[in-house]
């Protein structure tokens, strides 16, 4: 069986928006909000349509997460559930608000969970800054439900993150095997939100960077032999 068609007035926008992406755009193909407008003319808020495709598992990336899409370009990168099927894509959206948005940022300390940059910050070795953006992370519970919750997340860590859930029990059960002298460590890194690398771990994840050849070097000055 086919797919409707995207031009077919009598489906709602959000489910055309999807049809027309996997129609006309293509996976893996960019397109602008200016294209939107072109396929969708006289249709209010089009672009936001394309956007709550997002809320059911559509990924549609922005320079945010995509460093090579231009500012006005966004990319279709995977279908997510069938919206314009029966049954299909009528759940409650997800989307975040501008508030809820600001008070998840200012929750998180305004940096990202995942990797501590700061917003403007630029990634160690490049001339590209970061942006911070709010990540929906499942999160399985110690009841076996699974929630979704958000957290501020850097569009390089976002893009790392997709599918990722996090398992709340496995951390839990590792928390209860820790011994009082790390335990406590962990409650310092806990309190402070913040944890000081060690120079020598530092030097770690450099030396983890380098080509085999380097590392050889590397392991000559340490007196050890070459792989």
């Amino acid at each position: 069986m086919g797919l409707p068609s995207w031009t077919d007035q009598k489906l709602g926008t959000m489910k055309r928006a999807g049809l027309w992406l996997v129609a006309v755009v293509g996976e893996g193909n960019a397109f602008t909000k200016e294209d939107v407008k072109k396929a969708f003319p006289g249709v209010s808020q089009a672009d936001r349509r394309v956007r709550d495709l997002r809320d059911f598992g559509w990924r549609i990336d922005t320079n945010r997460e995509d460093l090579t899409l231009g500012q006005h370009e966004q990319r279709f990168v995977a279908q997510g559930e069938p919206v314009w099927e029966p049954g299909k894509g009528t759940r409650p959206a997800t989307s975040i608000t501008d508030t809820q948005r600001r008070e998840v940022l200012a929750r998180d300390g305004h940096h990202c969970r995942s990797c501590g940059i700061t917003p403007g910050e630029t990634f160690p070795g490049t001339y590209v800054s970061a942006q911070l953006d709010i990540a929906r992370r499942p999160v399985l519970q110690p009841d076996g439900q699974t929630v979704v919750e958000h957290m501020a997340e850097c569009n390089r860590c976002r893009v790392g993150g997709r599918g990722l859930a996090a398992d709340l029990p496995d951390v839990l059960a590792r928390l209860s095997r820790l011994g009082g002298m790390d335990r406590k460590t962990l409650a310092d890194w806990m309190l402070a939100d913040a944890r000081e690398f060690a120079e020598v771990e530092h030097l770690w994840a450099a030396i983890r960077t380098l080509p085999a050849d380097a590392r050889n070097t590397v392991r000559e000055a340490l007196s050890l032999p070459p792989v």
